[in-house]
């Protein structure tokens, strides 16, 4: 049987920020599109993404694919500039990066913290595709312990050596760390370099985050006033 983790790993987008397939109505209010303009859903819909498809096939990279949105977005709101992710990014979300944060992700990162739980990040592309400034405005940065980011490393999930380097820092084994992600190949990978694995589902924030509590034995819930207390 597993051990308790004593550590947790996220990945950054769509885990811990709200992913862009769910605010799909919002980009479009934001860059003035037709309602209905933004189709494509990826994991929660891989059906309407042929794009997304093709790059769990590997037929594309992830980065591939997220300039392809990018650009088309672009097009669609009538610049005549490419955009790139970060230039997007940038666009949209660029008056509050916090709203972009998942209340659920801030109550289990700092839950886990309480408990003497070490927290970091593994993104294949954080600084990349927010920029420098942008990621300093993420409050929710200031309460994780470490990060790892394939911006300045250039070695990408599911490669064992970004596995390697994220247990390298957090300072603990493979197999004290959950590792958490919303594509399965990252969470193959992972798997593979043996540290325990939660797949983030998309179609079930609120789920998946209960799930990651459950396993750190955070799954006590506690009234305290105005607040919730969750202890081991």
């Amino acid at each position: 049987m597993c051990s308790v983790p004593a550590g947790l790993l996220l990945d950054f987008g769509n885990v811990i920020t709200i992913s862009l397939f769910e605010q799909h109505r919002q980009t479009e209010e934001l860059l003035r599109l037709p309602r209905g303009s933004l189709t494509w859903l990826g994991p929660i819909d891989p059906s309407t993404d042929p794009l997304w498809r093709a790059m769990q096939h590997d037929e594309i990279t992830e980065r591939e694919y997220w300039a392809r949105r990018a650009q088309e977005i672009g097009r669609l709101a009538g610049d005549d500039q490419d955009w790139d992710m970060l230039g997007f990014l940038t666009r949209i979300r660029n008056t509050d990066p916090n709203a972009a944060v998942r209340p659920e992700a801030r109550r289990a990162i700092r839950a886990a913290r309480a408990a003497g739980i070490k927290v970091g990040v593994l993104s294949n592309e954080l600084e990349l595709f927010y920029g420098k400034a942008f990621l300093n405005r993420f409050d929710v940065l200031k309460d994780i312990d470490c990060i790892v980011d394939a911006t300045h490393t250039r070695i990408l999930k599911p490669s064992p050596q970004a596995y390697a380097l994220g247990a390298e820092t957090m300072g603990l084994p493979a197999e004290r760390i959950l590792f958490v992600d919303d594509q399965f190949r990252n969470i193959a990978g992972a798997h593979q370099f043996g540290m325990q694995t939660q797949f983030f589902d998309l179609r079930d924030p609120g789920g998946s985050y209960r799930a990651v509590l459950a396993r750190l034995g955070l799954n006590t819930v506690v009234p305290y006033g105005s607040r919730t207390l969750i202890q081991r």
